[in-house]
Order: structure tokens, then sequence, then C-alpha cells
């Protein structure tokens, strides 16, 4: 992957355990956390998630790493605060951006993201 020059991601399930990524950490640029179980739109942000983030982030930078936590699940105006204080610094939000007013969503959850820099 990165021999073609592209960026290499791993991702974890709710149910996988971080300590899975030992191996893989210094040979990615990304783990994506899932904060749902895959499948669909709209399902609930699973709580103990967050301290997988939390565990992530440590393991980066205990190794020193530059590595990009993503999170996608179940993010949004509740939620959103609680995975950037964790640890991740690359959101997926769906259904809290399309349900409805687009440009608004897109704007409340940026001005969170302002907020905290």
């Amino acid at each position: 992957i990165k021999k073609a020059g592209m960026r290499a991601g791993v991702a974890v399930n709710p149910a996988t355990p971080v300590a899975q990524l030992e191996n893989v950490l210094g040979m990615v640029d990304m783990v994506l956390i899932m904060t749902v179980n895959p499948g669909f739109g709209g399902q609930a942000y699973i709580d103990y998630c967050t301290e997988k983030v939390r565990a992530v982030r440590k393991m980066v930078t205990d190794r020193g790493l530059s590595v990009d936590i993503q999170v996608d699940g179940g993010i949004n105006e509740k939620t959103l605060p609680t995975v950037l204080t964790a640890g991740a610094n690359i959101i997926v939000a769906g259904s809290a951006v399309f349900g409805s007013d687009i440009q608004g969503n897109i704007e409340k959850l940026c001005s969170m993201i302002g907020e905290r820099e």
C-alpha cells in the first residue's frame, strides 16, 4: 500500500479488542474505530467505545507515532465532544449531518470543533 504512495489504515469493530492493533500500529497511518456495529445509519453511539478511542490514542502517543484516529458511528452534538476529548481527530457523522438541515448541522458540528481549538 505504502509503496504505491497510499496511506494505510485499519478498522476495528466495537467488539474487537484494541490489543489486536499491537502488531500493526507502527505500519498504519490511521485507525478507524467503529463506534456502532457496521450495517446501517442512525445507530446510537456505543459508550464503551470511548475507552477504545482513549486506549488507541495512548498507544499512539506512547510509541511516538503519527497515526490519525477516526471514529464512525453515532456521532452527534452529544458524542462529538466525548470522542474528541478521548483522542479522535477524524470524525464521520452521517445522520447528524444528513438527518435534516444539512448546512445548519454542518455549521453546528464544525463550530463545536472550532470551540475546542
